[in-house]
Formats: C-alpha cells, structure tokens, sequence
C-alpha cells in the first residue's frame, strides 16, 4: 500500500524534478492575509506573489501546504467526523506557476502524474471546465484523450476562481475521480452530483484575468497557475478506500483512540473516535504554530476544536484525560514531514492535558444541565437559545458542541434566541463597565467591541498585517484620516502590545498601500480593544484596509528585560527580605523599571546589594522563560503569584523563570505581559534607588542591559573625575576621601575649640566676658556672631563653671536666625527656671516656644538683630523670677 507520507512525497519529488522549487509549509497563521483567520488554501502563502506585491527567486513551486477550516466562512466543523471527507485539519498539494507555464503545462503536469507516476485508470478520471473555456477543453481532448462526456462544461462559479472582489481571477478545471456504480452519486453537473460516487480530488485555477468590483477590467500581465489537491482524498483513492478515514494516518490514530479507550472503532463509537483524530491534527499542528486556547480569536477556535474532541473522549468512556496520550502517535505519523511537530511535543502535550483536565470539571455538569432541558424533548423539537446560552456563558460548551451533543437525538438549537441571550449579554456588561465609573465616551469602545476583540498577536510576533476596523478622532468614528491627523487606529489583530499591568503600550508603524503613521502608543479599551495612537505621516488611511504593523523592536527588547527583570526582582527580594514582601504597583517603560513592594522599613545596602546578586545570577545562568495558560485558582495553587492591579478573568498567562538549587522555579507569576525568551537577554540588572512610596511601602527603581550599561559608565567616568582632582588612581579615592574627611573633622574640631575660647574670652568686641550681677544672681550674658548653635549647650556648660552660682545666656547668630541657650546652676534651680528665660529670650527674637529642663533649655527665633535684646529680656525675666520668690 502507498502511505500517505509516500504520496506526499512523490508529489513533491515529481514537480521538483520538472524544476519546480520545494516550498516547506507555512504555519497555519496566515503571515500576508489578516482578512483570514487560519491558512485555508496551498496558495495563501504565495498570494502577494500572484499579485505582484511580493517577489520570489524562483517562478515555479511546490509545497504540501498544512490548512485548517474550522472558523469563519470556511467552517467544516459541525461536518467533521459524519462524513467521509470533511475534515478541520487538511493538507494541500499545489504547484504553482507565477508567470511561466500556463494552461497546457499544468493539465500535462497533472494528467502525467495521476495516469503514469500513480497509475489511475485514465477511465476513472472526469474534467471540467468553465463553461466558456475552450481552450481548457481542447486541451483535455488533445493532452488527455478524454470523452467530451468526461469533459463536463461547468456554467457556475464553483468553476471559476477569485482572489476578491479585485484582483486575479480565472477560469477553474477540476479533476474527479469515479468510485464506481456501487456508490449512489452523478457526475459534475448532474441532478445527482451531492453523491460520493465522484469525488474531486485536484483543482486547477488558471489566472488569466483582472477584476475590479466583481467585474473582468482585462487581461493579467503574467498568466499564473495555481494548483489544490487535497492529499486526504488522493490517499483515499491511491489506497483504494472510498473514506478518508480508512487511510493509514487515520487508521493509525484511531487504532491507538480505541486501545487507550478500549472501545471499538465502529459502530456506534465510529465518529467519536473519528473526530478525536481529526481534531488531534488540528490541535497539534495549531499549537506547535503559536496558537494556544483562549476565549478569542483563533485561540477560541483552538479551543472548541479540543473541547468537542474531548466529549467524544468523554462519551467513549475515557474515565482519564485522552488527547494528550496520543500525542507520540501524531508525532510518529506526521512527525517525518513536519518537525515542528516534534520540536512542540512537550508543548502539545501539557496544552491538552490541562485543556482537558479543566474541561472535565466543568464537563458533567453542563451535560447534566443538558440532560435536564432536553427530558421532555423528542426527535425534531428544538432547544431553547437561552438553555444554550446557559452552557456556553457557565459551563464554558460552545454553541456548536451544543449541537453535536444533541445532533444523535435530532434535536435542533435555536439560533435565534443564543444570540439574543448573548446579545442581552453584552448590553449588561456594557451597563456594568459604566456603572464601575467609567466615561460614557467609553460607548464608542463597546461599538466598535461589538465586531470582535482584537487578536494580540506579539507574544510570538514583532511584525504583522491587520484589517483596519475602526479609526477614532477626538472621541468619534471616522471613515478615513489624512497627513498630519492623529487618531486611534483599531485594527483586527495586532502585535503591538496594550498598556496594562504596568507595561507601557508599544510604539512603531503602520504601513499600507501609500500610507504611513507613527505610532506613539498602544492603549487598551473596554478590556479587550488595542487602540494604535497614531499620526499620519503620509497618505491616507481608510477603514477596511489592510496594514503591515511593526513595532519598535529595539523599544520592545528593553520593555521585555524590564518587564522579566521585575518577576526576578520580586523573587530575589522575597528571598532576603521575607514573604511579607508582595508587589504594590510597578511600571516598566524602555529606559527603566520601578517595583513598589510592602517592607515596612528602609532597606540596607547590603539587602540590595543581595538583591541585586541573586538576579544577576539568574540573568546569567540564561534558562529559558515559558509560559502556560491556566486558571487563576490552578496558577495560584501551583504557587503562582498573582500581581497587584491586575484583573485575571478565567484564564491567565503563567510565566516562569529561573531556577534555584534543588530544581525549584525561581519566579512563577501570573502576568500578560511580553517577556524575554531567555534570562540572558536582560543583559544586567542595577538598582539605582530605593525610598519610600507611603507608610509600609518601599520603591525599588531599577536599569538593565544598556541603559544600566551607560548608568555604570557614567558612574566610573565621575570615579575618574574625582580621582583626577584628588591626583589618585581610582583605586585610591576611597581611602584618600577617608583621609581627607578625617582631616576636616580635626579642623572644624579645631576651629569649634578656639571659637569658643574666644567666645568665653570675650565679647563681641573683644571685651572680656566676665560676670555681671542681675539683683542677687551672677548672670553671663554674651551675643556670639557666627557660632554653631550646636556648640552653645557646651559652651553654657563652661559658663556655669566659671559662674559656680548663677545663670548663662548665650545666644548664637548664624544666616539671620538666632538660637538662644540658658543654663541655670543646680543650687538655684527651684528658684529659677531656665525653661522660662528662654522662652522670654525667643520671644524677643520674634520665635515662639523654647524648651528643655530647668537647669538648660534652647529656643530659637528669626530675627538675629535682636540679640541683646534677647539678652535683656533674660535679664528682666530673672528679676521677676526672683521676685516672685
């Protein structure tokens, strides 16, 4: 028997030696279309070739192009598992021809290969054409020797091909193969033709035309080729079955379903076990693309494609997680041809197995909600919209796997009343979102939300294209902007990352067909819009168009650093100051980071000076960063940390870094932000600050890479500007420094010591300071300009001394302040209170207060000037003192 991997092969190896170039896969995430959600076609990945836009170093190709229609127009889902050929996940055999060979070559290729490279009988083999397109027919007759019977004129567009509305176009010839009269079924073009006697198994597309609004404007400049056949089927036909499911990757995939599950393979288990394999093709290859569950976009498509595998898993009896057990099988199968597939096993592997871990919570009881709102229904009756909307909003059930749930009973859903239920829906969360106090400019968001959510594609991307959904203008829609208009630019998808979290929103351009912005800002709106705050730099930019969106990748790097070196922040301040410590608010912006943190005192420089080690050694170590999506309550439970100001819905990034000795992760926090790919990349953490934000709350700032590269250089360029106006090597500053600061303390102690000699050797005029009699007490009253306040309790002290029985007043004068000591001697205290003359000295010096005990007391005041009388009010308040007692 041919396998399928021998087809494929064979295929590729005949056009490669009519010269044709050997063109790998694309992923299955359209690179050059954001109009489409998945590849769906052998040609997407070459359409900017055909339309000239785009250029190649060769003229003729081939390729086994993966596909997946499973979202969108192009949806066989609800088909997949009862049919025989309709599948999620296909491959396409192409070859293509941009402006070389054209209608004759292609027919010969394609006759050559079935007939005498795969030996099907010419007798089995029917074509058809466009109805107007003689030329494909008089070449079937000549090349192929076909019947005109067997060459049947097509008068409809299934037969007759376009990019859109504008662009290339042409006839179709299709190519279809007769299973024989056992199976009920017509030709092309009979009343019976919806049977699987005939099944088409290659499509020629020959592009000959222009079109501008549906309408052919002329002819295309380079005639091209472009070529579908879906290896399913021919692997069918060259194996001699008539299902696509009796063919080896099936069979062999369905054989390891019914081992694990020990269920047979046929019979009542048959589609369950088909749309197991299939659905393990679609989600395998999706997540070794880049595409992971979530509950938008492709990630939500990925989603209901396992999901609906996983009840089928369920209705066979499987009592543990299957998907992600026959993984090896996939790997084994198709692993040959795709290594991505092998590189993503363990990655395929873990996605499953938490998918279905979680599904399965929930599983039971949104079947039993099922089983109670269909008791009372029979075959032909319909389930109410709002019961299937009830599944879908708490028990996570798409629509569709309502539908494949209840299609064995005959039971329909309604339609109608699911989106009136989910429609009712948005209409509160949107009363919700205002009644939390946002704007109600915040409207315009929810109309444009209305149309989907934004895909953020920068996880995995730096560049991307968009379909323009939305520009807004000073709070208002607009059709279009022009040179010098800023606007918020709304695309589908985008890799330009929203603010929140803390990360600043990514900056860089938007491009199109003669249109350029600069894009300044990314912001985030109603949760789940990304809003590019653009300028327009040339040209205009219209709704509806399609645009190459780039950020600024060196801004981006420094974000990601920053961003990842806060998740080590956070660990490595955990570790050395305690688990008390959590995140109270961050930002993380290109230049720097900055980390608040509950610690209820100022930290050391020896803490950070740890701190800053342990990172560092993570950085250098450079293990890998990964991420998982998991439900909060899973994340937390595994020891993820949950970031303070973020709303996690119920699902979340979990991201994980570093290691500590013992294998233990050294950060696992729940985050959506962008990160690092490896620890390495951060280059260098420095912390440059840390202070107080509020009672309890520490602020860490922080550089990494280049920027902590210039902060250090900068700092050992200002090393060696000291050293050199200390004449030392910056070796020596240190010590020199010391010596030098030890050599100022001696002279202030100096210049201190003979200040207050001279202020106790006289006054202000050079007279001696000598005791004068106020009443019956001995009192040294002296002004001391251009004293130390700090010095005046000392030099009191030695007043008292000399007094042996009395009061000192000095008072001190510096910058046009005065500060004002009084000592009393212990024998009078009790008969006179130093605390009062003081407060009668700061008064005269236009202060207030002044305290201290009875023997010594200090005030102060701002008018210098007033020094004596300051002194005579000290005076005046002994002899009331000593009057009063």
């Amino acid at each position: 028997m041919t396998s399928t991997n021998d087809i494929r092969r064979s295929f590729l190896d005949y056009f490669a030696r009519a010269e044709h170039q050997i063109v790998p896969s694309a992923p299955l995430v359209p690179q050059n279309d954001p109009t489409l959600m998945f590849v769906n076609a052998g040609m997407v990945p070459f359409k900017n070739v055909f339309t000239g836009l785009e250029s190649r170093p060769y003229s003729t190709a081939t390729s086994s192009q993966k596909c997946v229609r499973a979202g969108g127009k192009h949806n066989d889902l609800d088909n997949v598992g009862y049919t025989a050929r309709h599948h999620t996940f296909f491959e396409m055999l192409g070859n293509f021809s941009f402006g070389d060979y054209f209608k004759e070559q292609a027919i010969t290729h394609a006759w050559t290969l079935l007939t005498k490279e795969w030996g099907l009988p010419a007798e089995k083999l029917t074509a058809t054409v466009y109805h107007t397109d003689d030329q494909a027919f008089d070449l079937w007759r000549k090349i192929a020797g076909l019947p005109e019977e067997r060459i049947i004129r097509i008068a409809t567009k299934d037969n007759f091909w376009a990019m859109g509305s504008d662009g290339p176009c042409g006839p179709c010839s299709e190519i279809f193969y007769d299973h024989g009269d056992h199976i009920w079924g017509g030709p092309p073009g009979s009343p019976e033709e919806d049977g699987d006697r005939f099944v088409e198994i290659w499509n020629l597309v020959f592009m000959q035309f222009v079109q501008e609004a549906d309408q052919i404007v002329g002819d295309l400049p380079r005639p091209s080729i472009d070529t579908g056949m879906g290896l399913e089927r021919v692997a069918a036909v060259l194996q001699g079955v008539h299902d696509n499911y009796d063919t080896d990757t099936f069979k062999a995939l369905i054989a390891e379903s019914g081992a694990l599950t020990a269920t047979a393979t046929t019979g009542d288990n048959q589609a369950s076990h088909r749309v197991i394999a299939d659905h393990l093709r679609s989600a395998g290859f999706l997540v070794a693309d880049g595409v992971l569950p979530a509950n938008e976009g492709r990630g939500y498509v990925l989603r209901r494609i396992m999901r609906r595998a996983m009840r089928h898993a369920h209705l066979l009896g499987a009592k543990e997680p299957l998907m992600h057990r026959l993984v090896p099988s996939l790997v084994a199968e198709m692993g040959g041809a795709f290594p991505e597939l092998v590189r993503a096993q363990p990655l395929i592997e873990a996605t499953l197995l938490q998918e279905e871990t979680r599904f399965r919570r929930t599983l039971a009881n949104g079947l039993k909600l099922l089983d109670e709102a269909t008791g009372d229904l029979g075959e032909g009756s319909t389930l109410p919209g709002a019961t299937a909307f009830k599944l879908y909003d708490t028990f996570g059930f798409p629509y569709d796997l309502t539908e494949d749930a209840l299609r064995p009973q005959e039971i329909a859903v309604d339609r109608a009343g699911f989106d009136a239920a989910m429609a009712e829906q948005k209409a509160a969360a949107r009363a919700a979102w205002k009644g939390s106090g946002a704007k109600a400019s915040d409207d315009i968001w929810f109309d444009i939300a209305e149309d989907g959510a934004t895909e953020f594609t920068g996880y995995a991307n730096d560049t991307g294209e968009g379909q323009v959904i939305a520009l807004v203008r000073d709070g208002a829609r607009v059709d279009s902007a022009s040179q010098g208009d800023t606007v918020e630019v709304l695309v589908n998808q985008t890799p330009f990352y929203a603010e929140s979290g803390g990360q600043v929103g990514d900056a860089g351009t938007i491009a199109g067909d003669g249109v350029k912005a600069t894009v300044t800002d990314t912001q985030k709106h109603v949760g789940k819009l990304h809003g590019h705050v653009a300028t327009i730099d040339t040209g205009t930019l219209k709704v509806g168009d399609t645009v190459k969106l780039s950020i600024d990748l060196d801004r981006r790097r420094a974000i990601r650093a920053n961003h990842s070196a806060t998740h080590l922040l956070h660990a490595a301040l955990r570790e050395r100051l305690g688990t008390h410590v959590a995140q109270k608010g961050s930002l993380v912006a290109p230049e720097r980071l900055r980390f608040d943190v509950s610690h209820p005192s100022a930290m050391s420089s020896a803490d950070l000076a740890l701190v800053e080690a342990d990172v560092n050694a993570q950085v250098r170590a450079n293990t890998p960063v990964s991420t998982r999506l998991m439900t909060p309550e899973d994340a937390i439970a595994e020891g993820a940390m949950a970031l303070f100001g973020e709303k996690y819905g119920d699902e979340v990034r979990v991201v994980s870094m570093g290691t500590e000795d013992g294998g233990r992760t050294y950060s696992v926090e729940l985050c959506g932000g962008t990160h690092v790919g490896a620890l390495g990349e951060i280059g260098l953490l420095k912390i440059v600050g840390e202070g107080a934000v509020s009672s309890g709350v520490r602020r860490v700032e922080a550089l990494t890479g280049e920027a902590a590269r210039r902060y250090l250089a900068a700092r050992d360029d200002k090393l060696k500007e000291a050293a050199a106006a200390l004449k030392a090597t910056p070796d020596e500053v240190p010590a020199r420094v010391a010596a030098l600061l030890e050599e100022r303390r001696r002279l202030e102690r100096e210049l201190a010591e003979a200040k207050k000699a001279l202020a106790m050797g006289g006054g202000t005029a050079g007279a001696p300071a000598g005791p004068e009699q106020v009443g019956d007490v001995a009192f040294i009253g002296q002004v001391l300009d251009g004293f130390e306040a700090k010095g005046l309790r000392g030099a009191v002290d030695e007043a008292k001394a000399r007094l042996g029985s009395g009061v000192a007043a000095l008072v001190a004068t510096n910058d046009g302040r005065a500060t004002v000591a009084v000592g009393v001697t212990d024998d009078l205290v009790g008969r006179v209170s130093a605390v009062e003359l003081v407060k009668a000295a700061v008064a005269a010096l236009g202060g207030q207060g002044g305290g201290g005990r009875p023997d010594m007391a200090q005030g102060g005041g701002p008018e210098a000037g007033k020094a004596p009388d300051a002194l005579a009010a000290v005076r005046t308040a002994l002899i009331g003192e000593k009057a009063a007692n």
